[in-house]
């Protein structure tokens, strides 16, 4: 293998290694995967989902397994943010691997703490999940109206000593709308697919399988939206764009990056493969060996349309 390839992608000033992030809820905070996989090799870890205080989650079941995927509604289950700070963060660190906080909370003003509190810790990004109910706004997620976007980005941001990064979600009409909202309220890049909302139901029961009634879709079920919808948000702004939705090995990797993503983040595929990541990181070593390729920039939104 060429020891002239690199890896290595920048993001909003801040190097990765490699464009291999493990995307947040599928993780936890890295420790059980360290028993298969050396989380030194990741280029980061986007970490379980954190809220201002400690969050017990929705009641069981959380998961029904689909046609090519799952849904979940774990419910954002996690210890808080400043139990996150004092025992988790310190084992993360020990790994040469760049840590990104994803953040949630019901108000603009529950996630301007989460930065303010996170603004002095060693994370490298802060993912703003902007997915969650917003209370004040009648239960409406954040994620889809590009208003609200702007307006909490906006806020957060005052707040933020690291690079933020907003997460966006597909339950919307237009991701280049929101992409766009993003970008212009000072995101400094964006990361996407979340989960598709969804339902499953126990045709015997007539019930639905999940406690919550709802959950969200993930896995390679979702990939073709996942990769249309990164597609479009890369051409719609200038900032970079993290992609994910059902990457499974290399070739999905590779798609989202011609598609126009900056780094790639890898979820479901964990549960069934827990190596799949150093799996995906040597499939696209070896493509881009085979291609000719140095650098991932001559990767990153190389697709031609027909």
């Amino acid at each position: 293998m060429s020891n002239n390839i690199d890896l290595s992608v920048n993001i909003a000033g801040i190097t990765f290694n490699n464009p291999v992030i493990m995307a947040s809820g599928t993780y936890g905070f890295g420790r059980e995967y360290g028993e298969y996989v050396d989380l030194n090799a990741l280029g980061g870890i986007s970490v379980k989902g954190l809220t201002l205080k400690e969050r017990a989650g929705n009641p069981p079941p959380r998961i029904a397994e689909t046609p090519g995927g799952i849904l979940n509604s774990v419910g954002l289950q996690n210890p808080g943010v400043e139990a996150f700070k004092e025992h988790d963060l310190p084992f993360l660190k020990k790994y040469n691997t760049r840590i990104i906080a994803n953040i949630s909370g019901n108000t603009i003003e529950e996630y301007c703490k989460m930065a303010e509190i996170l603004g002095d810790s060693e994370v490298a990004a802060l993912e703003l999940n902007v997915s969650c109910p917003n209370v004040k706004a009648g239960g409406m997620a954040f994620g889809t109206d590009p208003r609200l976007i702007e307006e909490i980005t906006s806020e957060v941001k005052k707040y933020c000593r690291q690079p933020l990064i907003v997460k966006l979600s597909p339950n919307v009409g237009d991701i280049k709308i929101m992409a766009r909202a993003a970008e212009a309220a000072g995101a400094d890049g964006i990361s996407l697919i979340n989960t598709l909302l969804g339902m499953a139901i126990d045709i015997h029961r007539r019930r639905p399988i999940l406690a919550n009634n709802f959950g969200g879709l993930s896995g390679p079920a979702v990939k073709p939206v996942a990769v249309r919808m990164v597609y479009e948000a890369a051409n719609a702004v200038k900032i970079p764009v993290i992609g994910m939705g059902g990457i499974s090995n290399s070739d999905d990797a590779i798609e989202f990056l011609l598609a126009g993503a900056t780094a790639v983040m890898v979820g479901t595929a964990n549960f069934v493969n827990p190596t799949v990541p150093v799996e995906i990181l040597q499939g696209l070593k070896d493509y881009m060996e085979n291609y000719g390729l140095n650098s991932l920039k001559e990767l990153t939104g190389a697709l031609e349309l027909n």
